[in-house]
């Protein structure tokens, strides 16, 4: 490797991340190395800077006006990196994994330097029949062959790297949290513990410690592609919530997701033979996890719900709703509504599941009547439960009501937006809106592109606060929530 200056000029894009702050750390131990990471902060913390690194904010898509030095080795692992979640956000994938990486790739044939791709084992996943199910596994695979033709044909050095369910510290939560951060905070909240269905799907879980083991030693020998790394170990996501102490009374089966393969193919042959192999074990990391914490008192498995209408006069937002209900007979979901209209008083509820509780004189005045009467049912609600978290499917009378609970009650507030439309909205909606969102402590789109139109009515980007103790259930159930939204859709 060349040297300038005595240093060894190494670029690690998404520096700040998870496993990117973990490499930086490794590396900057190195008095020969200048550790220079380039990090747009979008799913990167500041938290996570090492000493000794220089950072710069940017995005891999400008990262010739953010890196003028000639590296000797690129390390490239800014880019999204959630399966599920991309199927909602192709447009957000589209430009960091397709217009990043692309301006990644020029820049390092400007520079002929080496580069070093994390890639995605989701290429691997069920045969390889995984690779098209969603925007990340398939922007990752065409990145994969990407960087193989233009190493190739260019005859530049580089190294392709597969990474296998990272997990260790530093873990993100949240929207694009990892699974063993989830099922430790679960595990820490007393909440239910959220799986997707049907649980039985293989996982290869490696500790961040393996990762960058490997990806230093790729780094300095490594050349191509097919570099696998990850434990051979593999464990079902309902074996990882036995191993937390998880019962069969304790989880709640979500509905299957696109994307969410079943098996990963996995192959460290060429890793190994550079003298790598995994070390540290799943089952001894959880362990020591729950040994040194103590799980959290156990809750009950209910959520109260704001909705401005329900059954029967109800659009997509109620409709996804009941679907969403149904589809989770094990939670309980108390929801303040009005009556609207005289015929909802001979309506039943539409799932088992589904306690309706409707406020109002049985006209269209009742919306009005919501925001006080809605947050006196709460009350007379919340004496008699404690509840996960309160959710109100839309961003409107209902969430006034919402609001006010919050605010004695100090129950979080997730906001669903649905199908809302925020085109042409009056001047005095948009104050209304304005406050209920800054009260809220998350709001979700359906898909990015309305979140986007959200922030902008906004002025600034959403509330992504936290939920508390209910945070990485609730995220399960807004995710499920949003798919069965987007399957309406693609319905109509």
């Amino acid at each position: 490797m060349k040297e300038r200056d005595g240093k060894n000029i190494i670029v690690v894009t998404g520096g700040a991340g998870f496993v990117g702050s973990h490499l930086c750390e490794r590396l900057a131990q190195d008095p020969h190395n200048h550790v220079i990471s380039l990090d747009n902060y979008f799913v990167g913390s500041k938290d996570n800077h090492i000493e000794g690194v220089e950072y710069r904010e940017g995005h891999t898509k400008d990262i010739e006006q953010h890196i003028t030095e000639t590296p000797d080795i690129i390390y490239h692992l800014g880019e999204y990196s959630r399966v599920e979640q991309s199927i909602l956000e192709p447009d957000i994938v589209y430009d960091l994994n397709t217009l990043g990486t692309r301006a990644v790739v020029e820049f390092w044939k400007k520079k002929r330097c080496k580069l070093v791709y994390a890639g995605s084992s989701t290429k691997f996943g069920d045969g390889g029949a995984t690779r098209h199910t969603s925007p990340y596994a398939r922007t990752k695979a065409e990145n994969s062959e990407l960087v193989k033709h233009i190493g190739e044909e260019e005859k530049l050095p580089y190294a392709i790297t597969y990474f296998y369910n990272v997990y260790g510290p530093r873990e993100r939560s949240g929207v694009y949290g990892t699974v063993i951060e989830h099922f430790k905070r679960m595990y820490l909240s007393g909440t239910p513990c959220a799986v997707v269905a049907p649980g039985t799907q293989m996982r290869n879980f490696t500790h961040v410690g393996d990762i960058i083991d490997a990806l230093v030693l790729v780094g300095e020998k490594g050349q191509g592609d097919e570099y696998g790394l990850g434990n051979e170990e593999a464990f079902s996501v309902l074996d990882v919530a036995g191993m937390f102490g998880f019962g069969k009374e304790d989880i709640v089966l979500f509905p299957e997701r696109l994307g969410n393969r079943m098996s990963s193919g996995i192959d460290t042959g060429k890793t190994r033979a550079l003298g790598w192999k995994a070390e540290r074990s799943l089952p001894e990391y959880i362990r020591a996890f729950t040994d040194e914490r103590p799980r959290g008192e156990k809750r009950e498995k209910r959520v109260l719900v704001f909705s401005t209408t329900m059954h029967p006069v109800a659009g997509l937002a109620e409709d996804a709703f009941v679907d969403l209900a149904r589809a989770l007979p094990a939670v309980q979901f108390d929801v303040i509504t009005t009556r609207f209209a005289r015929s909802a008083d001979d309506v039943q509820s539409p799932a088992p599941n589904v306690a309706l509780h409707r406020v109002g004189v049985g006209a269209r005045i009742d919306k009005f009547l919501l925001p006080m009467l809605g947050f006196f049912a709460g009350r007379t609600y919340a004496a008699q439960h404690t509840y996960l978290f309160t959710w109100s499917l839309m961003a409107s009378y209902a969430t006034l009501a919402a609001v006010l609970y919050k605010r004695v009650r100090r129950n979080p507030l997730l906001v669903t937006l649905a199908d809302h439309s925020l085109d042409d909205i009056p001047g005095v909606y948009r104050v209304l809106l304005r406050g209920m969102m800054s009260n809220a402590d998350q709001v979700y789109g359906t898909h990015s592109g309305q979140e986007a139109a959200t922030a902008r009515l906004l002025g600034k980007a959403l509330p992504r606060n936290s939920l508390g103790e209910g945070d990485a259930f609730a995220n399960a159930l807004r995710y499920a929530y949003a798919d069965m939204v987007r399957r309406r859709q693609e319905k109509e």
